[in-house]
């Protein structure tokens, strides 16, 4: 019977029942360069297999036909014509206690706590189940023969052991290189010469070398280990393979991972540390070939803690997360007086997930849900779907929640809105061409409306520009705007050539609307005696919450937006609500809202507006600064304001009830618009509209107008208090 095979660098090679792809490859004499500890620990025999990177072949079984091709790769994996692999699939887990790591010391566990009652998962990657990361919850992720598996356990046992210190020193890129452990596991295997520094591996001949390790000599292949005695006196010893028994360090990562779950760690892996000695040369972190010298460099600039001499060097960022080069990352700083307990917090995740794998069982949702979205549910919000997102469309009787905003107060969830913050040193440049208002001259903790043009001149969104420093904006967008307001920057920034930063913050803030004339009154309650003046933004403590407070009127009465962390928005959220218990306080939704920005002529982009809508259509050309030098949109706008006005927003009122909203108008029995937002205003007692209409060129309504056959007039905005005196209030 003829061998199995598979494909190794272009090469057929065989394989025998039991072997991984590293041990076949060990098998057929060849020699991978770097020490290697058959563990999964180290990054020494990474290889692209069935077209998937940063796979170990020393935990990958041998399958007949697979195709391996050892990293780093020339080139990057050709794509196939079809989906690469199996379908990965998802499914998700609840016990007791989950327990990583299948050995001596997870299995005693598992067995006590069974004894105790407990309902216990062990998860072992000897088995194929790597989990790659322990999240708050605790959660874990586990990858499996197959697929992925998610586990919620109330309690999380890390029982994954030790793992073997890797040498660091000239040469230990070399190929024949082994840890004590990796040649116990080759045991019977032809290493050739085989010489053992530091312990000796268990069961194995070969001579041992006393002494101090030196440095690994030779071309591509290990051929004599220099040793030094205690005099500094140095010996060279010919060989072909290394054992090296440096000790052991607590492979700990994954109980690294998520301080705030319940993780308990157990054996090996909970052992005291033993810090090697301080490396001299040669390269310290194989993943991103750190040496002791880059070490050495960060220093001297100052760069005297753990974290950021990770970050400066990049040393424990690679594929193995620290375990080959913290231990002598941490034996170089103590060296240099400092401490190091421990190493770093690690970050998910602990091994390579390809990206089917991480999308595994997840699909994006169509409309996106606030961090107050089961708050909205528990007080009984009929929710419905509006510019991408769940929200609340009113939580009983809506002319309560109207009437709290005009006469008390009333807070409303806008976590919705898009946020950005956006800096750097030509930030203002930047923005002075993106929007068609002045930006220059806004100044710090003040806020101003803006218009975002498309290059035809079309109005695509509107929004806040508010400058926090001299080179750094908060930038507000609509709800259904923050979908492309981050690309639609970046675009324009790579376009322009300008040295900005930007930073989407839609999804991290969260933003409550504490409006109506009480409004200023909760605030204190909430610890704000002194909130911005009108179009203002400040920090403050809101209910000991950190936020922003931004003062702005999207309601026509005062409103404050308190932008926070989402984390914090439920708290935020019942607090207020709280505090303005006798006030009468009342959450109000969107269909409460719709109301009250008509009321103040508020328009709604892509409800009261066209593709063609410029802001001399829309009546907004105050927004608009011709006299800049450029921005987006601006020769569409001179071309376009050349020629007659033909059609134009207006706004609308008449008696009786408030037809609906995309109703025809009409002018001597002929066409003349269309309604695109009517409601009837409870404080006017009639109805307002806003609507296109025909004009003569001028700007003004051909004839006169009606709608449902009712005589119709074009009014004045806003309809509620025009002089805006209340919202300044």
């Amino acid at each position: 019977m003829a061998p199995a095979q598979f494909v190794l660098d272009g090469q057929p090679l065989d394989f025998v029942e039991g072997d991984t792809v590293l041990t076949a490859v060990l098998r057929s004499g060849q020699i991978l360069p770097g020490c290697l500890c058959l563990a999964g620990d180290c990054p020494h025999c990474l290889a692209v297999i069935d077209g998937v990177g940063y796979t170990r072949m020393c935990r990958t079984d041998a399958r007949p036909g697979m195709v391996v091709e050892r990293q780093p790769v020339k080139e990057y994996p050709a794509l196939p014509d079809e989906p690469l692999g199996r379908r990965i699939t998802s499914r998700l887990i609840e016990v007791d206690v989950a327990i990583v790591g299948g050995g001596e010391s997870g299995t005693a566990e598992a067995e006590r706590l069974r004894a105790e009652g407990r309902q216990v998962a062990v998860f072992d990657d000897q088995r194929g189940e790597e989990v790659v990361g322990i999240y708050a919850g605790p959660e874990l992720v586990i990858r499996t023969p197959e697929g992925i598996l998610r586990c919620e356990a109330h309690e999380v046992v890390v029982a994954t052991g030790s793992a073997e210190i890797h040498p660091a020193c000239p040469g230990n890129h070399l190929a024949g290189i082994f840890t004590a452990g990796a040649v116990e596991q080759l045991a019977g295997f032809d290493l050739g010469r085989l010489v053992a520094v530091g312990t000796h591996p268990a069961g194995v001949d070969c001579t041992h070398l006393a002494g101090t390790l030196v440095r690994f000599e030779g071309t591509t292949r290990v051929e004599s280990v220099v040793m030094a005695d205690d005099d500094g006196l140095e010996t060279s010893h010919p060989c072909d393979s290394v054992s090296v028994g440096l000790g052991r360090m607590p492979r700990d990562v994954l109980a690294r991972m998520s301080p705030e779950a319940a993780v308990r760690v157990i054996g090996d892996a909970a052992a005291p540390t033993t810090l090697p000695s301080c490396p001299v040369v040669g390269v310290v972190c194989p993943c991103s070939d750190v040496t002791v010298e880059d070490l050495q460099s960060v220093w001297e600039r100052g760069f005297n803690e753990l974290e950021l001499v990770k970050r400066a060097t990049l040393a424990g960022t690679g594929t193995c997360q620290g375990v080959v080069c913290m231990p002598h990352v941490r034996s170089f700083l103590a060296d240099r007086g400092v401490a190091t307990t421990s190493s770093f917090t690690a970050r998910p995740l602990a091994r390579q997930m390809t990206m089917a794998e991480a999308a595994a069982g997840w699909a994006p949702p169509a409309f996106r849900r606030t961090a107050l979205d089961a708050e909205h549910r528990a007080l009984g919000a009929r929710m419905d779907r509006f510019g991408g997102w769940w929200r609340p469309w009113r939580y009983g009787d809506p002319l309560q929640e109207y009437w709290a905003v005009r006469q008390g107060v009333s807070i409303g969830d806008v976590g919705t809105l898009g946020k950005m913050i956006v800096s750097g040193p030509d930030v203002v440049e930047f923005l002075e061409r993106v929007y068609p208002g002045r930006i220059a001259d806004l100044k710090p903790g003040r806020s101003r409306y803006v218009l975002i043009l498309a290059e035809s001149g079309g109005v695509l969104d509107d929004g806040m520009v508010c400058r926090d420093e001299e080179h750094r904006f908060t930038l507000t967008f609509t709800s259904g705007g923050a979908s492309f307001a981050e690309a639609w920057l970046r675009d324009w920034a790579s376009t322009f050539g300008t040295s900005v930063h930007i930073l989407d913050r839609t999804h991290a803030w969260g933003a409550i609307n504490v409006t109506g004339p009480l409004a200023p009154e909760l605030l204190a309650r909430a610890g704000v005696e002194q909130p911005p003046g009108f179009m203002g933004h400040a920090p403050a403590l809101v209910a000991g919450v950190p936020s922003r407070i931004f003062r702005l009127s999207f309601t026509g009465e005062a409103s404050f937006e308190v932008h926070h962390p989402r984390h914090q928005s439920v708290t935020l959220w019942r607090e207020l609500l709280r505090l303005g218990r006798d006030l009468g306080i009342k959450p109000h939704g969107i269909d409460t809202l719709f109301t009250l920005r008509l009321e103040k002529g508020h328009i709604i982009v892509g409800m009261d507006t066209e593709s063609d809508s410029t802001p001399r259509r829309l009546g907004l050309d105050w927004a608009v600064k011709l006299d800049k030098p450029d921005f987006i949109g601006r020769q569409a706008l001179l071309r376009s304001y050349g020629f007659p006005l033909e059609k134009r927003s207006v706004g609308l009122v008449m008696e009786g009830s408030a037809p609906e909203e995309g109703s025809i108008i009409r002018t001597g029995g002929e066409y003349a618009g269309y309604v695109t937002s009517s409601r009837f205003s409870p404080v006017l007692g009639h109805p307002v509209m806003l609507g296109w209409v025909a004009t003569g060129g001028d700007g003004s309504p051909v004839g006169d107008l009606s709608i449902d056959g009712r005589p119709a007039r074009v009014a004045s905005l806003p309809f509620y208090d025009p002089e805006g005196h209340r919202a300044r209030a």
